[in-house]
């Protein structure tokens, strides 16, 4: 048995998932023609209270349209040292944007109003224009660590009273709102715009839909054209998008409850020097050597991701059963 614990992005489509893909319309998306798509982006705005929707191909790209659609160059943008978009997303708000970032050193990458209001430069010649404020929630690189609603809020009504913009990069929203015990409509109003990516936990094969006003839609559009992402028939990924919001949002509380499960059984292990909270899905844990230790459990049938020389990561997910569980614990 392989236990293949490096990513939520490994899922497959499940059999009613591809089902509804096979049996989807489609049509042009970059004439605005496919329903399907036109019905997901639609979908998944009024989950969350905004106007509009784009679907396309990453969250990287979501949220890079995002920083585009928001700045401008000599604009600088806030967010957190753990964060996805200053980490994974190849510096992209240089190459396509032309702004620069500052950095907070959050708890496990959780920003405090505090903490962003010290990076607010003033309006000197030599500074860049502080513009925008970036959240990643859940923050993989922090565990899978959770923005309460009222710090979402909280920092929402910072940004609008020092006229900033304020983005969610929502890779695992879900996640967050199924361990807090809230739906997507309570995130009306907060953001000005949000990435919720749909090839983690709710399983699809790719696909983000970023959200926003109509305008910033429309705006959005057109970079996502210029970067690449304007796709044709995607209406067929987008029927997965329409199925995961459908049946797959739920389920994710099982994935918790098996990430505590690893949690514990870790705890147990005299080579893990301490494991990191766990709130979601996602497990992080320190040991001497990471690399090492990932080849020592490889060896087992267990693929785990390195995260830094002394950290390793796990990852739950749908294809991740209670029997697989059962079975780590007895080879760990």
């Amino acid at each position: 048995m392989i236990i293949d614990l490096r990513s939520d992005t490994l899922t497959r489509p499940t059999r009613g998932m591809l089902d509804a893909m096979y049996s989807a319309t489609v049509g042009d998306d970059v004439f605005g023609e496919d329903p399907t798509v036109i019905q997901l982006e639609q979908m998944a705005a009024a989950m969350f209270g905004m106007e509009a929707g784009l679907f396309c191909p990453s969250g990287t790209m979501t949220n890079q349209i995002a920083v585009k659609a928001h700045t401008q160059p000599l604009d600088e943008i806030i967010c957190d040292k753990l964060c996805h978009i200053y980490n994974y997303e190849t510096g992209g708000w240089a190459f396509h944007s032309g702004v620069s970032v500052r950095l907070t050193d959050g708890d496990r990458g959780i920003m405090s109003v505090d903490q962003i209001e010290r990076c607010i430069l003033p309006d000197y010649d030599w500074y860049p224009n502080t513009r925008m404020v970036c959240i990643e929630n859940t923050v993989n690189k922090g565990g899978g660590a959770v923005y309460t609603l009222d710090r979402m809020r909280e920092i929402g009504d910072f940004a609008r009273s020092r006229g900033l913009i304020y983005h969610l990069d929502g890779a695992r929203i879900f996640n967050a709102l199924t361990a807090l015990g809230k739906k997507s409509t309570d995130l009306t109003g907060i953001f000005d715009s949000i990435s919720v990516c749909l090839s983690k936990g709710l399983g699809t094969p790719a696909g983000s839909v970023l959200l926003g006003s109509r305008a910033f839609i429309k705006k959005s559009r057109k970079i996502r054209k210029v970067m690449g992402g304007g796709m044709r028939q995607s209406g067929y990924l987008a029927a997965a998008g329409i199925y995961a919001l459908e049946h797959n949002i739920a389920r994710l509380a099982d994935d918790h409850d098996r990430a505590k499960k690893i949690e514990a059984l870790l705890r147990k292990c005299s080579w893990v020097n301490q494991v990191l909270p766990v709130e979601t899905n996602i497990v992080i844990f320190e040991v001497e050597d990471s690399a090492k230790t990932a080849d020592m459990l490889a060896a087992k049938g267990i693929k785990t991701s390195p995260f830094s020389p002394t950290l390793v990561r796990m990852v739950t997910h749908l294809d991740i059963s209670d029997e697989m569980i059962t079975a780590l614990g007895a080879l760990l």
